[in-house]
């Protein structure tokens, strides 16, 4: 994040912002290896990696019960594509072509699940190479495709999933994907969607992550304040291009071995390549420990939405609302939306701090059992963290213009309900 951007999340997040500024620069380009399952708790991964923004690995022994593990695997660590075709074969599926730039990503096509795993044995068998490129199947929504599958199960360290929470819960998206590509493709340098956490498991395959703290992108950007499309380019040497360029630090280098996962922070710009045929699972995710880095991205791309279009401003009567609209095809989410996010967040918290959780729900893979799980002063967290971004919502002059009738309850009322029902949990 920029330094606007790290000052106001830290605004909000005043009593860690000590921890919070270390996400800038890990001693001596460090990241934790996790090795035990068994010693390390969701409270260590919160207090060392969560509130201060740090990288970690995981390692194979938290993913070694995982279906995908067992099945998706061949005996020599190889992609077990008749064990792949056999459950996903009349699957369509999205297909990014890596030797291609288009704009700041590479294109991306649909394709029959078969003809891509075709094209990938034909693709090894003709030494890595094939007149249609380097394609990586990414982005698949694979669990949402096929919910009865025995793929995996989301490590409790990520549990608090606001996102997917919400996505869920309006039943219009996810993000959780499947990656599957050969030796060599790669995804190019980026932050991922709206500065949210990830994490990344590889089911087979060796990755290579190239990680840049949160700040450190301002450094390469050009002198049109443009990100690079591969951080590792020649060109970027060229002051005349990128002027800034030999200011910033080397990256963060992990290499990532089959069954790791790997935990990158909240609004780190990354690169990543692999270094053999590889299938991942990711997930995005945000929680009350980012939501506010969340929220000043909003703001952010609202406001560089309203720089675009600046010159229409007083000849176009709905102006703030079309600002509202651009910035929603470009990130997916709007002001408005943003709000119902974090009621959806918050009256499931509420709901389970009033009434307790039933055994039929705890039996589930809902929310509620998950909120459960952290245990009740987790959602006492969750909701002191949605309160303090809601009443900033709530006082932003973007948000006050526009037509807020349709939102129920108001942003009021809810806040009132909040701030009721932290009171009482406190007692």
């Amino acid at each position: 994040m920029d330094r606007a951007t790290f000052a106001c999340s830290t605004a909000f997040f005043h009593d860690y912002s000590s921890s919070s500024q270390g996400a800038f620069c890990l001693p001596g380009g460090h990241v934790d290896f996790i090795e035990k399952v068994e010693s390390f708790t969701y409270s260590d991964f919160f207090r060392d990696y969560l509130i201060p923004n740090h990288p970690c690995i995981f390692s194979a022994k938290f993913t070694e019960d995982w279906g995908s593990r067992r099945n998706w695997v061949t005996w020599d660590g190889k992609p077990n594509f008749d064990h792949l075709l056999q459950k996903f074969g009349e699957a369509v599926v999205p297909v990014a072509n890596c030797d291609v730039k288009e704009y700041n990503s590479n294109p991306k096509e649909q394709l029959p699940f078969k003809e891509y795993v075709n094209y990938w044995k034909e693709y090894i068998k003709n030494g890595y190479r094939s007149s249609r490129g380097c394609l990586y199947l990414k982005d698949w929504h694979l669990s949402r495709a096929f919910p009865e599958q025995d793929v995996y199960t989301t490590p409790v360290y990520f549990s608090s999933d606001w996102l997917n929470e919400y996505w869920d819960a309006v039943a219009v998206d996810d993000y959780r994907f499947v990656y599957m590509g050969p030796k060599g493709s790669w995804t190019p340098f980026h932050a991922d969607v709206f500065r949210s956490y990830s994490w990344s498991a590889n089911i087979c395959g060796r990755k290579k992550w190239l990680l840049y703290p949160a700040g450190q992108e301002e450094y390469l950007k050009d002198r049109h304040g443009n990100l690079p499309f591969d951080v590792t380019a020649p060109s970027l040497q060229d002051r005349s291009i990128y002027p800034r360029y030999n200011q910033s630090q080397p990256p963060l280098e992990i290499v990532q071995e089959a069954g790791e996962i790997v935990f990158i922070p909240s609004g780190w710009h990354h690169q990543v390549y692999n270094l053999e045929d590889t299938i991942s699972i990711n997930h995005n995710w945000v929680n009350g420990c980012n939501v506010a880095i969340m929220w000043c991205f909003l703001q952010d791309e609202l406001a560089a939405v309203q720089r675009e279009i600046n010159e229409w401003k007083d000849p176009m009567d709905d102006w703030h609302l079309q600002c509202q609209l651009i910035m929603k095809s470009c990130t997916g989410i709007d002001y408005k939306e943003f709000y119902n996010f974090l009621k959806v967040i918050a009256e499931n918290r509420i709901s389970v701090l009033e009434n307790g959780l039933d055994d039929e729900a705890s039996a589930k893979n809902t929310p509620k059992a998950a909120i459960s799980t952290l245990g009740m002063l987790h959602a006492v967290f969750d909701l002191k963290r949605t309160v303090k971004v809601l009443t900033s919502l709530s006082a932003n002059e973007d948000f006050k213009k526009l037509d807020l009738t349709s939102l129920s309850p108001p942003p009021e009322a809810l806040l009132h309900h909040l701030k009721a029902a932290i009171d009482t949990a406190l007692l």
